[in-house]
Parts: C-alpha cells; structure tokens; sequence
C-alpha cells in the first residue's frame, strides 16, 4: 500500500465521520423539538398539515386540525413546532408587526379631512385592457385572423369532411 491510498482512505473516513455526527446532531434536535412540544403550540406535519397540538403522549401527539377534527400522530411525524407567529401568519393569514402594536395614526390629517372627488372617478367608465399585448401588435393579430377567416371555405351544418 502506497502513501497516495493511504492518504485517501484517511481522507474518506474523515468526511464520514463527519457526515454521520452532523446528521446524529440534527436527529437529536428534532427528537428534543418534539420533546418539548406543548398543548396550544402549532405544528407542521411532515406531510405538510398544519394543526394545533392538543394532548402529547410518550409516542403520539393528539392535534387539531379543524373544527370538529382531531387526528393522532406519531410523534416522529411532527416536522416541526412553528412560533404563534409563524403558525398564524401561515394558517390564518396573520401578519404580526412589531412596530404597529396600537392603532395606525397617520402623519398628515389632510388625507382624512379632504373630500374624496368623485367626478374624476366617474369619466374613466371605459373598460381596461389587462392583455399583455402592444396596440400595433395587436392591430397586425386581428388583420391576420381577418384575412385567415376570409380564405378559410366557409362549411354549413349539412356538409362534411369527405376523403
């Protein structure tokens, strides 16, 4: 055995060492999440459902998931325990700001005492085009399916295809 192999299997037993540490620390955390879940908390499931934990056991976890809809799972099924934040904001459509924590008070008053004019609302009564086209675009499409048309043999209801 030459120094170069040496070397290499050194090399190789050291990134799996380290592969398998870096993966027993990440299983620890999660069996430590999950150890520390409490009734009331929100959770993730690892097939993407989101509840809320009502009763945990040495095993399995009692969840609400509706009104009316209990489910128990497996304890190692808990992908993870989300903040009252996070399950807020993704379950309920939530946002929680920090900085907004009383009423929002605006810091001009002008635009709660003018008075909102209504005549200049009322002349754009035309429809808007949400299409992504340019007008010349367009322009060139409809007389392109205009001549398209006109070539085309116009069929009635008694004629077929025959071949």
């Amino acid at each position: 055995m030459n120094i170069v192999t040496l070397l290499l299997f050194i090399v190789l037993f050291g990134a799996m060492l380290l592969m398998t540490r870096s993966a027993k620390r990440k299983q620890q955390q999660a069996v430590q999440m999950r150890n520390e879940m409490q009734p009331g908390s929100g959770v993730r499931t690892i097939g993407g459902m989101y509840a809320t934990v009502k009763e945990v056991n040495e095993d399995t976890v009692l969840v609400d998931a509706g009104p009316g809809v209990e489910l128990l799972f497996a304890k190692n099924a808990i992908g993870a325990v989300l903040t009252d934040d996070e399950y807020n904001r993704i379950v309920h459509g939530i946002e929680h700001d920090l900085k907004a924590e009383g009423a929002a008070v605006p810091d001009d008053v002008s635009s709660l005492t003018e008075p909102h004019d209504s005549a200049a609302d009322a002349s754009d009564d035309k429809p808007v085009d949400l299409g992504k086209k340019d007008s010349a675009e367009e322009a060139a499409d409809e007389a392109a399916d205009a001549k398209a048309d006109e070539a085309a043999p116009k069929k009635t209801d008694g004629e077929a295809d025959a071949k």
